[in-house]
């Protein structure tokens, strides 16, 4: 991808990017279920959780402080996983899909709150979003694209409104604990409330790292701005927090969705307009997101051999219509099984902290490989400070995936661990049957590298020219 210096994205750009791209569905979705875990410090958990799982995704902005990766996470996980690994990590994109399912049932809860006659139908609502947003993925990315960015629009006027509204209702005493609701289950239930909004919480690294190669000085700009997102988006989702803990409570609204604290805040017409602008808006936004994202990794999942051969066959527009079909049965099937927002979103979750946790501890051996690029990363420390980061990175990330394990229920516990179960021997039987080369992806790794190496360079040079042109003018 080739952009001419005054094309690529700066700083701003970055965190506009970023903040949007964070700030969605999650907050919406789990803020009552963390309520339930912690009360009232709801507030520091999800401000705290956004460093948290910064934390826990700390091989994005290190490995993005040395390198200008053009494949963003894709090449990030190929530079640092083995052949099994790889092969879990592939598997896991379709098991991404569960996520989709609880879109669809989260959307379906907050408009019925609003179009209550439709209550009884809210199952097949959610059925409905998830084949509607499918059938829009089948017209190409750019339909969800322009969808996605005017609904991100009306999304984020709508938690303003919410937040400035709703801050002058909060009852007295909401920073005092004379009733015991900070903290209400200790430190445990405090940790718990992180690792439940860790799903709200993950999302400041994902967008930066993904335009790595039409970022103006990217190995700078890009850590930098994912530590600007992360703060931002802690104060916003802090604020939402206040409102959600502290208009109504705490015991009415633990578990229960923010259409509770909108209807004691809005008239009726607010309320209508921020259940479908905010909360909706919200949903939408990553369902389109998702159907956009997860479609050419799932190519490539395809591709690379992870899964059997039907499911490379296109249609006469090269659109993968088999490989969807699986995205959409994986979506969908969660809401028959009678699975609950929450326990689909931590089968979700805790695949993807396991992978993390591995991840962070792998790029320790990737900085020995790599040592120029580590001098030069823009994240440098000396190395036994580094391995004891990498080390608290990755028990961030298993304590996520403990947590919301402990907090499923036994027919979910049992669904993750066969999940797991799956993705790991499915990834060794079609490495042992050759479907999968382990060479071929150890040559892929190298690949990946010598092309990151060599787009680092030449950020690099256009950086420095940048500079000397500066300086003679």
């Amino acid at each position: 991808m080739s952009e001419s210096s005054s094309n690529k994205l700066g700083l701003f750009n970055i965190f506009s990017l970023g903040v949007g791209g964070a700030i969605g569905s999650g907050i919406f979705v789990m803020m009552g279920f963390g309520i339930a875990h912690t009360g009232r410090s709801i507030v520091l958990a999800v401000s705290i959780g956004c460093i948290y799982m910064l934390l826990a995704y700390l091989f994005q902005p290190l490995m993005a402080s040395m390198f200008v990766l053009p494949g963003g996470d894709y090449d990030m996980k190929c530079m640092l996983l083995g052949p099994t690994m790889s092969g879990f990590a592939a598997i896991y994109t379709v098991v991404q899909s569960l996520g989709m399912g609880s879109y669809g049932l989260a959307f379906a809860n907050y408009f019925v709150s609003v179009f209550k006659g439709l209550a009884p139908y809210q199952l097949w609502i959610a059925v409905m979003l998830i084949v509607l947003f499918f059938a829009l993925s089948t017209r190409g990315t750019k339909a969800l694209a322009t969808i996605t960015t005017i609904i991100t629009i009306i999304l984020l006027a709508s938690i303003c409104l919410f937040v400035v509204v709703g801050i002058p209702n909060v009852k007295p005493g909401f920073w005092s604990n004379s009733d015991g609701l900070f903290f209400s289950n200790g430190f445990t239930g405090f940790i718990s409330a992180i690792a439940m909004m860790s799903f709200a919480c993950q999302g400041t690294t994902m967008a930066p790292i993904s335009v790595m190669p039409v970022t103006k000085n990217a190995r700078h700009t890009i850590p930098f701005g994912i530590i600007l997102i992360t703060i931002t988006v802690g104060i916003v989702y802090a604020l939402m927090g206040i409102v959600a803990a502290g208009v109504l409570p705490v015991e009415k609204v633990m578990g229960q969705n923010l259409s509770l604290v909108a209807a004691e805040i809005f008239n009726p017409t607010l309320f209508a307009i921020f259940i479908l602008g905010a909360a909706c808006c919200a949903i939408l936004s990553s369902l389109a997101s998702g159907m956009t994202m997860l479609r050419y990794p799932l190519v490539a999942v395809a591709e690379d051999g992870w899964l059997p051969a039907v499911f490379k066959k296109t249609d006469k527009n090269g659109y993968p219509y088999v490989v969807m079909l699986l995205f959409l049965v994986f979506s969908i099937a969660p809401l028959f099984m009678g699975l609950s927002i929450d326990s689909m979103i931590s089968l979700t979750m805790i695949p993807a902290m396991l992978q993390n946790a591995y991840m962070n501890i792998c790029l320790i051996k990737l900085v020995k490989k790599y040592p120029r690029q580590w001098n030069n990363a823009a994240w440098h420390m000396p190395m036994p400070v580094f391995r004891v980061v990498c080390g608290l990175s990755s028990v961030c990330a298993l304590a996520v995936a403990y947590y919301l394990f402990k907090s499923l229920d036994t027919k979910s516990m049992i669904i993750c661990v066969v999940l797991l179960a799956v993705m790991i021997g499915l990834a060794k039987i079609r490495l042992m049957t050759g479907a999968v080369s382990a060479e071929k992806l150890m040559e892929k790794r190298e690949q990946i590298a010598r092309a990151a190496i060599e787009a680092t360079e030449a950020s690099e040079t256009v950086r420095t020219e940048g500079q000397l042109s500066s300086s003679l003018v």
